[in-house]
């Protein structure tokens, strides 16, 4: 006897095998029990989601003899004649090789005539967006006003190619993308039934390179316990043969390329080519990703416009915080030029490598973008200066720091704060010196608590801003953070516009959450724009500090 694939033997054969489509199932089944049947349903969404199981599910419920709660019975002889695919009643139709006109004709002509057992001729096209124009307009009219023994089961995944006359006739079901968990899940129960001895964090590999797809695990999953038969298959197991699809290949180039490690991006090409991935499928699907990367950088929302699962998104979310759009337009632009160079190329590998030498190295390049991505760079390196000039740490002296004899500008001018005095004085060609202020700080003190979640921020708010993404970052480059209350700072605006936008709640929020996932604390923050002439050098010491340093008892008013 052959053998029957993962995917084939464990098709859903009722509602309740179905997983991941819940709302779906549930509303189909609500329309068997009440007989609220409609005449033409749309299934639409990514491979391996179940469109095709549960218009099959439902062919044969809508013809059971004996429903249970929607689901058919698959035992009586109307259910058995349509899973062994002889009932007359169920016909599916390949749209990718039957979209011609006449085989359209061939339906209308089909569905004259009634079901000569059960109740109802179903008619289930795959790939439906594959029909021609002369074909969907044959198939309008049938669609439109179809006798009331017929229903019209249309499956596709690519719904923007279907016309709009034909979806405003269909009742539409969008087939999301199956969760991580229930993948897993659903391979535990298969791989136990079926005997086989596998790692649990195998499973989660598996699950996690189908991307939302079903389908797609059971078959990686065949391909793995095929390679390693009768052997426990484990995690390592599982990456030599699946290492060639692990999305994060890709994450991890990104990373390496923006840190400017350039050995770590060769040995990662390394590693693909080991693998036997073909190397122009790599380019073109890493600009693939750069473009992803970029919708969700520079759009509202962008969750719609990238098609992957909830895992990868929220890994795609991360690198999106590690380069500005700049960069990645540049990292774009030039391995879409390697896309046109590999076509004809016979030293393929060592064009890719040059390419990642790019993007590790912007000063390869004499484009304008390149330039950008170096000034990026240099901007980081200054709001570490401003960092330290914001909390009093730096002053700034003309001539170069060491400069004996030279005149020395006070670090925090009046009506000046830290941070923009920083970035004047770099900008004028002042270095910076760690020397005192001329004008003694205000030195005012704080309870404990309140003090060291004030220096944890102090000390990491560079690294902070620079992890922010989209307008964030730049909203909150030139600000100051000053004490708020117990569990609250206040965050004060040099800038008028950047204040406007930085108080924005989404920003605010999107800042409490990094500050409560990377620190632990949760910190609630004020924001309010410095006033003119206002000094931000405040000292904030404890009220011992505060005792010691003055040698005298202080007494504190309520």
């Amino acid at each position: 006897m052959s053998y029957t694939a993962l995917y084939r033997k464990w098709r859903p054969v009722s509602f309740e095998d179905v997983k991941g489509q819940d709302a779906i199932v549930q509303t189909l089944k609500n329309q068997i029990t009440s007989e609220r049947v409609g005449h033409a349903y749309l299934f639409c969404g990514t491979r391996g989601t179940g469109k095709t199981s549960i218009a099959k599910i439902f062919a044969r419920a809508v013809n059971c003899e004996h429903p249970k709660e929607g689901s058919p019975c698959n035992e009586c002889p109307s259910c058995r004649a349509i899973l062994a695919g002889s009932s007359m009643n169920v016909v599916e139709i390949d749209a990718a090789s039957n979209n011609g006109v006449e085989n359209i004709r061939d339906i209308r002509e089909q569905v004259q005539y009634p079901p000569t057992e059960g109740r109802y001729r179903v008619y289930i096209i795959d790939e439906v967006h594959m029909l021609s124009i002369g074909a969907f307009n044959a198939l309008l009219k049938t669609l439109e006003e179809p006798p009331s023994y017929v229903i019209f089961i249309l499956a596709t995944t690519e719904v923007h190619k279907i016309p709009i006359t034909i979806l405003s006739r269909c009742q539409r079901y969008d087939f999301k993308r199956i969760s991580l968990e229930t993948i897993a899940g659903r391979l535990r129960e298969l791989t136990q039934a079926e005997h086989i001895e596998v790692e649990d964090k195998a499973l989660l590999y598996v699950s996690k390179a189908a991307d939302g797809s079903l389908r797609d695990a059971l078959s990686l999953l065949d391909q793995c316990v095929a390679f390693h038969f009768g052997k426990l298959l484990t995690y390592d197991n599982v990456l030599e043969v699946l290492g060639a699809v692990d999305a994060g290949v890709f994450s991890r180039m990104f990373g390496a390329a923006v840190e400017g490690r350039t050995k770590d991006c060769i040995l990662c090409l390394e590693e693909i080519v080991i693998q036997g991935r073909e190397l122009g499928q790599f380019v073109t699907d890493f600009v693939w990703y750069l473009r992803n990367l970029l919708l969700i950088q520079s759009a509202e929302d962008a969750e719609g416009l990238v098609d992957m699962s909830q895992e990868n998104l929220k890994q795609l979310k991360e690198d999106s915080k590690k380069a500005d759009s700049v960069t990645v337009m540049r990292y774009i632009r030039v391995f879409s030029e390697l896309s046109n160079q590999l076509r004809y190329a016979s030293q393929k590998r060592v064009l890719v490598e040059v390419a990642l030498i790019k993007l590790t190295k912007p000063s390869m390049e004499p484009d304008v973008d390149a330039i950008l991505q170096r000034v990026s760079q240099l901007e980081m390196q200054l709001e570490d200066l401003e960092a330290g000039a914001a909390s009093g740490k730096y002053s700034f002296a003309p001539g170069g720091a060491g400069a004996a004899g030279q005149p020395v500008t006070p670090g925090v001018q009046p009506g000046i704060p830290g941070a923009q005095a920083a970035g004047q004085a770099v900008s004028q060609g002042y270095a910076v010196t760690a020397r005192e202020p001329e004008i003694p700080p205000e030195k005012v003190s704080l309870p404990k608590a309140q003090l060291e979640d004030l220096k944890l921020i102090r000390n990491e708010w560079a690294k902070i801003v620079r992890s922010m993404g989209g307008g964030a970052r730049s909203y909150l480059r030139d600000t100051v953070v000053e004490p708020g209350g117990e569990s609250c700072l206040t965050i004060v605006f040099l800038d008028a516009m950047n204040y406007d936008m930085g108080k924005r709640p989404t920003v605010i929020g999107e800042l409490e959450r990094y500050v409560e996932n990377s620190y632990g604390r949760s910190i609630y923050f004020k924001t309010r724009l410095a006033g003119r002439g206002e000094r931000l050098d405040t000292i904030y010491v404890t009220e011992q500090e505060l005792e010691d340093k003055i040698h005298m008892d202080i007494t504190y008013e309520d």
